[in-house]
């Protein structure tokens, strides 16, 4: 039979695709795609279907396996992009992690093929095991899982006082001001104003991103020009539809951002401006999810406290204007 270089390689992000759209279900219930059953399983039977189907035609090198496998998974993932069965956030994050599986999976394969002779029957026992357990093994849905901050400081030029201002009020953000941060890169809608209203029961902080995203920091430990600690505070409209990936929605039983505190410790004129963000991720991959948030999280903490920095010492005159 004829086989092209890209039939296997099509046949495997096929498959991942008929598997992601089996596992559609919303947390909670069977066949969600945070199962472990779908985030291990599924791109290991990607790669072992490609390295199938090619092996059907001629005996291949061990670094195809791996590299065919790996790309089918890549296939895969765009693929779910564009029938808009995922949303970019998630695809990025998790692109890593599945061509490896896949990748390892093609070597799988590979083996069979050459050492057994029973490559089919392989294929079908892993191909219906994801389905298996994903009937079996439904969502328990939200997690206790134990609560990670992340810790930044920068030296601003400026008094504490000036700071302190900045902090409340930060009004009118241009793109430029933020968009170095990966979070941003990667899909996040950008923050458009943060405003600060004092009300009977303490700061209040409105905050407003792109895509209609709007949600307020309430403040429940603060201390003029030193310290405040933000609580945030979600509404049934505070993340439009469509504005952010389900599985990664701040709030979600997935992620969620606990608080951020800010501490300003005078140094002469200047002032540490020092931020501890808490967040909690609660998936069945935390040993994978929980580094990336840390990153993008460590990552936006730098770029936030620049803002700051550069605002404050334009107003102070000791940075550009």
């Amino acid at each position: 039979m004829p086989y092209s270089f890209w039939w296997p390689l099509l046949c495997g992000a096929a498959t991942g695709l008929l598997l992601r759209l089996v596992f559609s279900g919303d947390s909670g219930q069977a066949y969600t795609p945070m199962l472990a059953a779908f985030v291990y399983l599924a791109p290991l039977v990607v790669g072992m279907v490609t390295v199938y189907v090619a092996e059907r035609s001629h005996r291949r090198s061990w670094g195809y396996y791996a590299g065919s496998a790996a790309f089918a998974n890549v296939l895969f993932v765009v693929g779910s992009l564009a029938i808009l069965v995922e949303g970019l956030i998630c695809a990025i994050l998790i692109l890593p992690l599945f061509t490896a599986i896949g990748a390892v999976g093609g070597l799988l394969m590979g083996l069979v093929c050459r050492f057994t002779n029973w490559p089919r029957g392989t294929l079908g026992c892993f191909a219906a095991l994801p389905l298996l357990l994903g009937a079996l093994g439904g969502d328990p849905g939200p997690r206790v899982h134990s609560v990670e901050n992340v810790r930044r400081q920068v030296l601003v030029q400026a008094p504490a006082s000036e700071v302190w201002q900045h902090l409340l009020d930060a009004d009118r953000i241009a793109p430029g001001e933020v968009e170095t941060a990966w979070m941003y890169r990667i899909g996040v809608p950008m923050p458009l104003a943060g405003v600060t209203e004092e009300t009977a029961d303490g700061l209040v902080r409105d905050v407003r991103m792109g895509k209609g995203i709007h949600f307020t920091q309430v403040a429940s430990d603060w201390e003029p020009g030193r310290r405040v600690h933000w609580r945030y505070r979600f509404g049934p409209g505070s993340v439009p539809p469509g504005a952010l990936d389900d599985h990664v929605r701040i709030g979600g039983d997935y992620f969620d951002l606990v608080g951020t505190t800010y501490r300003l410790t005078p140094r002469g004129q200047a002032t540490v401006l020092e931020i501890e963000m808490q967040y909690r991720v609660s998936t069945d991959f935390d040993w994978y999810a929980e580094p990336l948030a840390r990153w993008l999280i460590g990552d936006f903490s730098e770029v936030i406290l620049d803002f700051y920095r550069v605002r404050s010492e334009a107003v102070a005159g000791t940075g550009p204007a």
